[in-house]
């Protein structure tokens, strides 16, 4: 934790700002190791505060260190009032405010400049350190976990796609997850080649796909995988397009390493299914950050930025024709400098039951 800050320190000292104000839940997280649903914390080359009321105030004395721990329901009148005669004169705060807690802001520092300071903490957030990868690799071992086991649930003409969904969600805390990272994703047939079909009422058939997109949180770190099966049988041009996705899945993996641009980490996979005349079908990004959110930076396009050793990237190709089925694998990918390692390894092979 340490290290965290000291990092944040340096940052700091190359901003504009000469303190910073920090509200976001999983910043203060990364910063101090506190979790609650009320703190603010404020940093400037004098100080260290975090502040919280008193049903989380034994919490943080026994959580956090190397910060003055402040009980109070006011946080910014209690900063403004602790700070008054430190000479500062811009202070920064999380971008992702309300407009409400912008103008109290406003209203209580006034004299002050204020700065937002957009993905200040998230930048250094994308970068783990052991401690985190550790955490990801745990949460990723739990839904590969839930994912074997789910394979023997799944009885076609009996189950819905909601009973996989609830299914996958009790496994994963059944193996030690805290709770699950997004709405579970299990859309079948037709459904699949909805992208982000959530769970349904619909009853999983005979001869149909069926898109598994879910993970889970251990200590406070998620897991995002995707998997797609088939039921009772596959047509030819259902396994040639399985062979494509995972064909694209794979080339990212052997290519992702340290100092491969954001845009060339999303071409090396989607030239795949270009080539093989589907490019159309692909309509979605190639992946994104995880960590403490299940979206985080960096995102890929046509930026030159190079990808970093310790970041944990996704990597998820998928082929959609609507009203008919969907194909998305998805693995998590932690950069080195050589290469990457996949921490999803739940089978990805062609999978019939």
């Amino acid at each position: 934790m340490n290290k965290r800050l000291l990092r944040f320190e340096e940052k700091l000292s190359q901003s504009p700002a000469d303190a910073i104000l920090v509200t976001g839940q999983n910043n203060i997280y990364y910063l101090t190791g506190f979790w609650g649903t009320e703190a603010t914390v404020f940093i400037s080359p004098k100080r260290r505060i975090l502040l919280t009321d008193s049903r989380y105030t034994l919490i943080a004395r026994q959580t956090v260190s190397g910060f003055d721990i402040v009980e109070t329901r006011s946080a910014l009148n209690s900063i403004a009032d602790i700070i008054k005669a430190d000479g500062l004169k811009t202070i920064g705060f999380d971008s992702q405010v309300t407009y409400s807690f912008y103008q109290q802001l406003e209203e209580i520092f006034a004299g002050y400049h204020l700065h937002p300071m957009t993905d200040f903490v998230e930048e250094l957030r994308m970068i783990k350190d052991a401690d985190e990868i550790e955490a990801v690799r745990c949460a990723c071992a739990i839904s590969d976990k839930a994912f074997l086991d789910v394979l023997d649930f799944i009885k076609p003409g009996q189950t819905t796609e909601l009973d996989v969904a609830n299914f996958l969600d009790f496994r994963m805390r059944k193996y030690g997850a805290s709770s699950v990272s997004f709405e579970t994703i299990a859309a079948s047939g037709y459904r699949s080649a909805m992208p982000h079909g959530v769970a349904s009422d619909k009853v999983i058939q005979k001869g149909e796909t069926l898109t598994l997109d879910f993970g889970c949180y251990y200590h406070h770190y998620v897991s995002d995988m995707t998997r797609t099966i088939h039921i009772g049988q596959v047509s030819d041009q259902e396994r040639e397009i399985y062979d494509i996705v995972l064909r694209s899945n794979q080339a990212l993996i052997a290519a992702a390493k340290a100092g491969v641009t954001y845009r060339a980490y999303d071409c090396i996979a989607r030239e795949v299914i270009d080539s093989a005349g589907y490019g159309a079908y692909f309509t979605h990004g190639i992946g994104h950050g995880i960590g403490l959110d299940i979206h985080e930076i960096p995102y890929f396009g046509k930026s030159d930025e190079a990808i970093q050793a310790g970041m944990i990237l996704t990597d998820e190709p998928g082929i959609y024709l609507e009203n008919k089925y969907g194909v998305r694998i998805e693995d998590d990918l932690l950069i080195t400098e050589n290469g990457c390692e996949v921490l999803t390894q739940a089978p990805k092979e062609l999978i019939v039951l």
